[in-house]
């Protein structure tokens, strides 16, 4: 009986680090056979105690997520599992600087790509790379430009 207590115990708790929010988040993996941002729907994940746990779909299917994470380095290493099919390993970080959980993911050894999440309620951080290079100064990049064939 004291198992399922510690269980509906763990169940009940999360993570109180900022850096790992339990609930639902939002994201997207990149694949050059796919073309722009693979997005992840109904994506959620649960921090508790170095583990991590989740699921959600996209364009290939349903899948859960399982893994751990680091407090003190911040790295979340997690396999996705496709319901009846392939596992996808992810290795990524969350360095505290606003960008969250990114890495890389990879099928053994034979594809991989990128990847980013964060927690849905949150702008999408790779928008803020974005909005810089948007606003850059005019004179830089007509500098830029300008010098792009010139002989030095």
């Amino acid at each position: 009986m004291a198992r399922k207590d510690d269980q509906r115990i763990r169940q009940d708790r999360v993570e109180t680090d900022p850096r790992f929010p339990s609930g639902p988040w939002k994201g997207f993996w990149l694949q050059r056979l796919y073309r722009g941002r693979q997005w992840m729907r109904g994506l959620w994940l649960r921090f508790v105690d170095g583990q991590v746990e989740g699921g959600g779909s996209d364009c290939v299917g349903p899948f859960t997520f399982k893994g751990r994470y680091d407090l003190k380095t911040g790295q979340c290493l997690m396999t996705k599992q496709y319901l009846g099919g392939h596992l996808v390993q992810y290795d990524g970080v969350n360095q505290d600087d606003g960008l969250w959980l990114w890495g890389v993911w990879s099928i053994r050894e034979q594809d991989s790509g990128g990847f980013h999440l964060w927690p849905h309620g949150v702008e999408d951080p790779t928008l803020k790379k974005k909005h810089a290079e948007v606003e850059a100064p005019r004179e830089e990049a007509v500098g830029v430009a300008s010098t792009a064939g010139a002989d030095v």
